[in-house]
């Protein structure tokens, strides 16, 4: 087993950072937490561990809180979800967990259940105390997952466990994927991801980083492991289409926000546009908010009953002084040698439902920043073709297992459901390592899996 690692930022967080970006839900102190947790009905069929992807088994973990038991208590989080610290800041629990607590049908507050999460992780990571786990005795069998993310390590971790070697490339200086560098500031910061990440060590998880996999690469290690999982995520935001899109003052939202979060942008325009509507964009629009912008607008191209923000993640925005603009449509940027503005033209329906642009209507934003968040591209086309059965660019996948079409092939996360949340990916990362120890329990370790792998 490799000796365990300790990750942290290359570069601190600026004090305006930390200032500007609090704690979206602040944590529990003890008195609050055994409180909140004293609440809870403590269900024998709990709704809330029905409605959470990973099934933390919420009446456990929080019933170990009352009782004082904090390390019982995040070990029942983790024997779940293995990102469980992660999980309890950035998971939309107003639709999950928190959605279905049974208190809402007395019309009363639901149970805190993120927060207590939190407190019960924080509390394990601040005692100092090991990984409440060991890996599982060596089968000799190792597997190489692609991307760093949620579903990587968490397929990873369910490897480990059960004595697979697991070996993590990474395209990027750092590991977490998206929790490291695309989850807004105030609600999963840079140093908490990583701190995460050291349980992965203490498993033995291996990362190699600054490694991009190419076509090339992938048959390298198809040749030299026993099993293949894929959790790259996906790929780059797209672009608008339009001309002098590479105009200075242009940038996109993952950018944006894993340069705010790195501490490579520490204040923002006067004036910002971001074009989209979903979780990301409103993550950008806030931080931009935070930042100093005086004015910052969304724009969509359809109404805020068709954003694909939760209705939370909106009120929230409007909050901090977000405004929106609805059923526009970008039709150029306006700007001599920097961006000065963004064209616009409203849209109407038509009578087949379709949107056009009304005559005559276009007019000016004056603009200094715009932060693309309309979507992202697939991230697949370093497999070769056949590889693995796709379609539309994502990966196709036995849900049950994670298996792909491919049987050395496994696969998790955005790459196979075209983006959602931190937990879901986490979900098929476990059901992907434990589907992966089930096919590699019937067949001998591969003649060449016993080589050792570069090391980064």
């Amino acid at each position: 087993m490799s000796e365990p690692t300790s990750f942290h930022a290359q570069s601190p967080t600026p004090a305006e950072i930390v200032t500007r970006f609090p704690d979206l839900h602040p944590a529990f102190d003890k008195t609050a937490a055994v409180a909140e947790a004293h609440r809870c009905l403590y269900c024998f069929d709990a709704p809330c561990m029905g409605a959470c992807p990973t099934h933390i088994d919420v009446p456990k973990f929080i019933k170990k809180i009352a009782t004082g038991n904090l390390e019982g208590s995040a070990k029942t989080i983790l024997d779940a979800n293995i990102l469980g610290a992660s999980c309890s800041r950035a998971c939309p629990v107003d639709v999950l967990c928190e959605g279905a607590c049974v208190m809402h049908r007395y019309n009363k507050q639901p149970i805190e259940i993120g927060r207590l999460q939190r407190f019960a992780m924080d509390a394990l990571h601040a005692s100092g105390a090991p990984l409440p786990f060991t890996p599982g005795t060596d089968t000799g069998k190792r597997v190489a997952l692609i991307g760093g993310g949620p579903a990587s390590l968490a397929c990873a971790a369910e490897l480990r466990l059960r004595g697979i070697a697991a070996e993590i490339f990474d395209a990027r200086p750092l590991p977490g994927g998206l929790n490291t560098y695309g989850i807004a500031e105030y609600k999963l910061p840079l140093a908490e991801s990583l701190r995460e990440i050291d349980l992965l060590s203490q498993l033995g998880v291996t990362f190699h980083f600054n490694t991009t996999v190419d076509a090339t690469k992938l048959s390298h290690l198809e040749e030299t492991y026993d099993a293949i999982f894929l959790g790259m995520g996906l790929g780059a935001i797209h672009r608008l289409g339009i001309a002098h899109e590479d105009t200075p003052g242009v940038n996109n939202a993952l950018d944006y926000i894993a340069g705010y979060k790195s501490g490579a942008i520490t204040t923002a325009p006067a004036k910002v546009a971001i074009i989209g509507a979903g979780n990301t964009a409103i993550d950008a629009a806030n931080a931009a908010v935070r930042l100093g912008a005086t004015e910052v607008h969304m724009v969509y191209r359809r109404g805020p009953e068709q954003m694909s923000a939760f209705s939370f993640e909106y009120e929230h925005a409007k909050q901090e002084g977000v405004k929106f603009l609805w059923h526009v449509v970008t039709t150029g940027l306006e700007g001599s040698g920097k961006l000065e503005a963004l064209k616009l033209a409203k849209l109407e329906a038509t009578a087949d439902g379709s949107l056009i642009p009304q005559q005559g209507s276009e007019f000016m934003l004056p603009v200094d920043l715009i932060v693309l968040a309309i979507g992202q591209a697939t991230h697949t086309e370093f497999l070769s073709e056949g590889k693995v059965k796709l379609e539309r660019g994502r990966i196709l996948i036995d849900r049950a297992s994670g298996q792909t079409s491919n049987p050395k092939y496994f696969a998790g996360g955005d790459c196979t459901n075209g983006g959602r949340e931190v937990v879901d990916a986490v979900a098929d990362g476990k059901r992907a390592g434990i589907g992966i120890a089930a096919s590699l329990a019937t067949t001998p370790a591969s003649t060449t899996a016993s080589a050792s792998g570069d090391q980064s």
